[in-house]
């Protein structure tokens, strides 16, 4: 029996959030959901995503490296996608919900895309068979009553809702009024999609990209002043909360032993206040190369399978659970073109205690800006700790031991350890070596895209 698929994003969600990363009661938001799950699974200290939202979701669903997908950057301020027709991902993309929805699994998005905004680019595009949530991001609830507004002639963000093979249609203005209310009606949708896909006896993949905690936290009423402690803690209390309701629906429907759930994040923190997250025990928000933007939380159950309360700090990538849920549900990847996710499968099972990767490349919009290997990071820039810096290329790059120095403080200035830069440049090397093959997807490519014989 083909297990089902559940897969949780939060956004902006950082490494120091959860009880059971760090966080919880210290930053004055106890998650005890997140934290049971996590006694419930798998917990990964070392899994790494890419630095920013466009991005992060590209890789997930395609399991290839945005820089690949030409899915370099969101979507502000960058000519190369200012026309809204070739924003986000060219239809030729090959998403996890086409593998499984040509596997005959129910595939549903609710929430945030952030991967294209028009007709053609949006989930029912993308081998989701439903869809409901925001094309784009929150930041832009406070667009609609801004002074000059109305008169720009820009259009605000739409809540849509789409079926395949129908044009999706604009739902509601998404503004400060409805910011508050969206995960609540993410989560009942979600929970009423399982309970559609249990009575038809069909497999289902749910991918529920939620909208907290990006900013503006503006908590659900019930959550408001829950925590005493402001907003972005409230926020985090009620994230905690809808992931509560959607594995209490899985027991309800008695599904628990067959369902697979994964609740991660899209990246690191956002440094803006009042809305700064935490990084933890690391340094540095979304945006740049530094841990505190490329590790996130990662928390993943299938009772049964998944042995219970295991915390391991493998090299894992985002990208990973495209191939590995492939593979679990017996589905074939695409074979002409490049994938960079591996299959995590007998790690994820307990069968090996090592993962089934030793090394992640970190970009930042069109710039290798580091390499891990193993313990160790090769960074080429100088270290940004937010989206605000300007990033400098160096003319050495520096190594970091990543288990000594996790702040990224102290190079390793004295040579003794530079052997370590060969497992870097080995994965850079395969990288764009890679990309002579399989030419990447420019950015701002237009629709049908066909790539370049090579």
């Amino acid at each position: 029996m083909k297990p089902n698929i559940v897969f949780i994003l939060t956004d902006n969600l950082g490494y120091g959030e959860l009880g059971c990363y760090g966080g919880g009661l210290v930053r004055g938001a106890p998650t005890p959901r997140a934290d049971r799950l996590a006694e419930e699974g798998l917990r990964l200290t070392n899994f790494n995503v890419e630095a920013q939202c466009t991005p992060s979701r590209s890789a997930i669903l395609t399991g290839r490296y945005a820089m690949r997908s030409g899915t370099l950057t969101v979507p502000i301020g960058n000519p190369a996608v200012g026309d809204p027709n070739v924003q986000g991902m060219v239809q030729w993309e090959v998403t996890l919900a086409n593998l499984l929805s040509d596997a005959g699994y129910k595939t549903a998005h609710y929430g945030k895309w952030h991967l294209g905004s028009v007709d053609g680019r949006l989930p029912n595009d993308q081998g989701f068979d439903e869809w409901w949530g925001i094309p784009r991001t929150t930041d832009e609830v406070f667009w609609p009553g801004n002074p000059g507004f109305e008169e720009s002639g820009v259009s605000p963000q739409y809540i849509m809702e789409g079926k395949k093979g129908e044009k999706s249609k604009k739902v509601a203005v998404y503004d400060l009024e409805q910011r508050p209310l969206l995960d609540a009606e993410i989560t009942r949708r979600t929970i009423a999609f399982m309970k559609e896909s249990v009575e038809a006896e069909r497999p289902f993949y749910a991918y529920v990209p939620l909208t907290q905690v990006h900013l503006p936290t503006l908590p659900h009423p019930d959550f408001a002043g829950i925590t005493k402690a402001g907003d972005f803690a409230d926020s985090v209390v009620e994230t905690d909360h809808r992931l509560g309701q959607i594995l209490d629906a899985i027991d309800e429907l008695g599904i628990a032993d067959n369902t697979i759930v994964v609740f991660t994040s899209d990246n690191g923190p956002d440094p803006t206040w009042p809305w700064q997250g935490s990084s933890g025990p690391w340094a540095g928000y979304y945006f740049t190369h530094m841990e505190g933007s490329l590790r996130v939380p990662f928390i993943i159950r299938w009772p049964g399978k998944i042995p219970a309360g295991r915390v391991s700090n493998e090299i894992v990538h985002q990208m990973d659970t495209f191939t590995t849920f492939a593979a679990i549900a017996g589905v074939p990847i695409p074979t002409d073109r490049a994938i960079d996710g591996v299959d995590q499968s007998d790690f994820f099972f307990g069968k090996v205690e090592k993962s089934n990767r030793v090394s992640v490349l970190a970009f930042v919009a069109d710039r290798l800006e580091a390499v891990k290997w193993k313990n160790w990071k090769l960074a080429f820039y100088d270290n940004t700790h937010d989206w605000f810096s300007t990033p400098v290329k160096l003319t050495l790059p520096k190594l970091y031991n990543l288990t000594t120095d996790p702040k990224e403080q102290y190079p390793e200035e004295t040579l003794r350890n530079t052997w370590a830069m060969d497992g870097c440049l080995k994965a850079i090397r395969e990288f764009f070596d890679s990309l002579k093959k399989y030419p990447p997807v420019p950015e701002g490519a237009a629709d049908p895209y066909v790539p370049p014989s090579t």
